[in-house]
């Protein structure tokens, strides 16, 4: 029988865990010369493309207060972009190159921005900046240039969040990212990262499978009225189905036509490889930004009030992927997890949710304290049914109230399911 309740936790002051095949990699900066900042030598030369791609994600999530501790007008939306949103696009930029990604394009409401990057999505609200970047971006590079930039919007950092799953291929990994050790170093060593950084990591999962990383300072002054929750789902998922894959491939689609631009011809692809594989359908009322990229890979980002979905797809046969994540707060999400799963039909999937206790309260049905068999996705396919079994399961609190948790679920039998790439609305609690 699989274990369903190994945890394991590591602070950052940890020795490396020999079990991970990712310490094994170099822990030191490129250049020792204590002259030469490590930070601004690092990670700047590119592995040449070899038909895979590091698909997981990176995630950053930095949340601030203001340092005089005035607090905006209250209502439904801010009069004028404040805090965060008040950077101009060179400020973003100028992140971006720190994590070696570029903007690509962006929408906006009343409550948030969002850009669509080379390596996937920035969201920025008034107080809080959460950007996501996969393949051998260095996320962590631009921690330093986040907080200048804050302190210039007079605002200093209240929490601060990172994770990722294990790498497939950590040895293609650039300075800070070559191993999850190195990372905690950084973030606790480097002389431009304030103090308020001091937090601590976790490993949730078997070293010796899929497993999640998990980095936490929180700095936060909570008052006993204090009603904001927070929730972010993330389903990472794995080996999707070969026929949905092949809908991200550029090629797949009519090229440039007669007087077209390119840019058009971009947007043209983008919004049929979206309607094609069904993503429409599973952000019903948002605004969409999609992004097709060549030879194959899609990015998205949706924005619906408050909350925001995004969406990232390498389809390279050996290392397919595909994530879908939001901080939407629903009651249940079995009909999300269901209709997400059902369009890419992988043959495993690891799902996580970081929430407050508050936002955990909220939730009526939860995926990670029901019993394995009902927790299990069980999902129509023509005249039979296919089953993913959640197989392991793990939990920690993290500082004063945050909760991470983090299942595996496998497909019990692949032989059943069938190519319908367009499959969808039909949800199975």
């Amino acid at each position: 029988m699989m274990n369903e309740n190994l945890y394991v936790t590591m602070p950052t002051n940890a020795r490396r865990d020999s079990t991970s095949s990712e310490e094994s990699q170099p822990q030191q900066a490129p250049h020792s010369d204590p002259q030469i900042s490590d930070d601004d030598l690092s990670g700047e030369v590119d592995r040449e493309y070899n038909g895979v791609f590091e698909g997981p994600e990176k995630t950053l999530e930095m949340c601030f207060r203001r340092i005089d501790g005035s607090i905006d007008p209250t209502g439904p939306s801010p009069p004028e972009k404040v805090g965060l949103r008040s950077l101009s696009r060179a400020d973003l930029d100028k992140i971006c190159r720190r994590a070696r990604c570029t903007i690509l394009s962006s929408i906006h409401n009343q409550y948030l921005d969002a850009y669509v990057l080379s390596e996937s999505s920035l969201f920025v609200y008034p107080y809080m900046l959460v950007i996501k970047t996969c393949g051998t971006t260095t996320l962590l590079r631009c921690v330093a240039t986040v907080l200048d930039l804050a302190k210039r919007c007079g605002l200093e950092l209240d929490w601060v969040g990172y994770s990722r799953k294990n790498f497939n291929f950590p040895g293609d990994q650039c300075f800070p990212h070559q191993s999850f050790f190195q990372e905690m170093e950084y973030l606790g060593s480097h002389k431009k990262l304030c103090e308020r950084l001091d937090g601590n990591g976790y490993t949730l999962g078997p070293v010796t499978g899929d497993h999640f990383f998990v980095f936490v300072a929180d700095q936060t002054v909570r008052s006993k009225n204090h009603v904001d929750t927070d929730r972010v789902l993330n389903i990472m998922m794995f080996d999707i189905d070969p026929t949905v894959a092949r809908l991200f491939y550029y090629d797949e689609y009519e090229q440039r036509r007669f007087n077209e631009s390119e840019e058009e011809a971009v947007r043209r692809i983008s919004k049929a490889q979206t309607c094609k594989s069904g993503i429409d359908a599973l952000c019903p009322g948002a605004v969409i930004d999609p992004r097709a990229f060549e030879p194959c890979g899609y990015s998205m980002n949706a924005m619906l009030f408050r909350s925001y979905t995004t969406m990232h797809i390498t389809p390279e046969d050996g290392s397919s992927y595909a994530s879908f994540e939001t901080n939407q707060q629903v009651a249940s999400y079995s009909s999300l997890i269901n209709n997400v799963v059902r369009t890419f039909r992988p043959k495993r999937f690891v799902m996580t949710l970081m929430a407050d206790e508050g936002g955990l309260k909220q939730m009526k049905v939860n995926p990670f304290t029901s019993s394995a068999s009902d927790a299990s996705v069980v999902l129509p396919m023509g005249k039979q049914r296919i089953m993913w079994k959640r197989s392991q399961l793990a939990s920690i609190r993290a500082e004063d109230d945050y909760c991470c948790m983090m299942g595996n679920w496998v497909l019990v039998n692949p032989t059943s399911a069938l190519h319908n790439p367009r499959t969808r609305a039909i949800s199975v609690a």
